[in-house]
């Protein structure tokens, strides 16, 4: 069979009608070819259900049998999506009857047309648009087909995103939090989640978003502490050239790429009040004002937003915007601590073991009960983040094997290692080293330090004295993410 011909399925109980069919259809038999007829829409269904290569289904609207018309073209949907169902009938209707024709769209058919008036004898009635008609519905099939099979390849990218970054635990505290991810995803609705440092509120952020319909659009994260004052304006809305000096170009914001997809707000406490206002108009009426430009531009942007923070407190401070709060507290999500999780800490630190182990190519160390005992009554102050960072060394330490001393030199190792190396300074007369790269060195390893032990950048910032934007500008110089 030519590759490009088309193969119809004609479901059809009268004689009369086949023979008119296939007049009307003879003369394009090189394009277009009756692949099968049957008579009822059990037979329709059973021979769709066989995978027959049919490209379009020629569908008379009351036929015998008690599976006819719109239920009939529903089940040929539901067993082939992608085929295209015409539609004719003896009805006497009303080619703009609005009502019939919204029925058949609902239904699933493509087209729909008259086989009378009943003196034209040997041709079905429109023979040109019913032509046309058949080669538009296989070239749409082909596209409903492209696009199913592009669906297919993002599912399975989805699929492979969620399966790298897994929101592991069996916890009951877990399990109520993929109840609420699997509820919220459903919505449209704005979404806060607090909970502390490291406990893994991006990774519910991503759970909502891959469960939501925007899955197939962008999921956008954005640092908000991260991003000097300054600046966030332009990084979360754009500007346009000309803007201002040094705006040589148009810049699409964060919410722009966001756009009919999802947008994760981390750290949301530490927006600065003036920027709360401008995400307050976004979150308000969907509008946002680029840098520069006059009108404003449209936006579908979901907004999930995180904070370690009590924002309540933060509104009594006059720190966060009261109005904003309640936007964006619409739904809400607790992600437990690991203190609150402990019956989760096992499940964890196998997941992290044999991730490390598969990266670095090397056989699962055995862990001893003593080293299990050790690692599960330890109590993570800085939760998943810290478990994994722990298990990484772990893995790289007890090579042959995990016990007692291996866990005592992870976590002291962790919790020394960055204030021994400035605090007792080891200096070879051989290697006299310039005081610029010593300064530089010190810097770094006190920076890394002070960020350690801190839950968020402008925590940092703070207890070394410095600006965000300062501290931010000092972080780039010194080679920190």
């Amino acid at each position: 069979m030519d590759q490009d011909q088309i193969s119809v399925l004609l479901i059809e109980d009268e004689e009369f009608d086949v023979r008119r069919i296939k007049n009307t259809l003879d003369p394009y038999r090189e394009r277009i070819r009756i692949q099968e007829i049957v008579s009822t829409g059990e037979d329709a269904l059973s021979m769709i259900s066989q995978k027959e290569p049919f490209d379009v289904v020629i569908l008379d609207y009351q036929i015998s049998g008690g599976l006819y018309g719109e239920q009939l073209i529903r089940r040929i949907k539901e067993q082939d999506p992608s085929l295209q169902v015409i539609i004719i009938t003896k009805m006497t209707i009303d080619q703009t009857d609005i009502h019939f024709a919204n029925q058949m769209i609902e239904s699933g058919a493509y087209w729909f047309g008259t086989k009378y008036p009943s003196d034209i004898e040997d041709f079905i009635y429109q023979p040109t648009d019913f032509i046309l008609t058949i080669l538009n519905a296989a070239q749409r099939k082909k596209l409903e087909l492209d696009r199913i099979r592009s669906q297919k390849r993002l599912d399975k990218k989805i699929d492979r995103i969620m399966q790298e970054r897994p929101l592991l635990g069996e916890s009951s505290s877990m399990q109520q939090v993929r109840d609420l991810i699997t509820k919220y995803a459903r919505t449209q609705a704005n979404i806060l989640i607090k909970g502390e440092s490291g406990s893994g509120k991006e990774l519910i952020a991503r759970s909502i978003h891959y469960q939501s319909e925007r899955r197939y659009e962008n999921f956008v994260t954005v640092n908000c502490a991260a991003i000097p004052g300054e600046l966030i304006e332009s990084e979360l809305f754009g500007f346009v050239k000309g803007a201002f000096t040094g705006a040589k170009s148009d810049k699409a914001g964060l919410f722009e790429q966001a756009n009919n997809g999802t947008i994760f707000l981390d750290e949301i406490s530490e927006l600065p009040y003036l920027a709360q206002a401008k995400l307050l108009r976004v979150l308000e009426t969907g509008e946002m004002d680029k840098i520069g430009r006059k009108q404003s531009h449209q936006v579908d942007v979901r907004v999930i937003s995180a904070t370690n923070k009590d924002l309540k407190e933060q509104m009594k401070q006059d720190k966060f915007r009261e109005d904003l709060y309640y936007r964006l507290n619409i739904l809400r999500i607790e992600a437990p601590p690991i203190v609150e999780r402990k019956e989760d800490i096992p499940l964890l630190i196998e997941y992290f073991v044999e991730h490390y182990c598969t990266d670095l190519s090397i056989t699962i160390p055995s862990i001893t009960e003593q080293a299990w005992s050790r690692l599960k009554q330890y109590p993570w102050p800085g939760n998943v983040r810290q478990l994994k960072n722990v298990v990484q060394r772990l893995v790289i330490l007890g090579m042959d094997g995990i016990d007692d001393d291996t866990v005592d030199l992870a976590l002291d190792s962790q919790a020394q290692d960055s204030i021994s190396s400035f605090a007792n300074p080891v200096f070879s007369e051989g290697e006299l080293l310039p005081l610029k790269e010593i300064e530089f060195n010190f810097r770094r390893q006190y920076f890394e330090f002070v960020r350690r032990h801190s839950r968020t950048d402008t925590e940092a910032a703070g207890k070394l004295g410095l600006a965000p934007p300062n501290y931010h500008r000092m972080c780039k110089e010194l080679g920190l993410k």
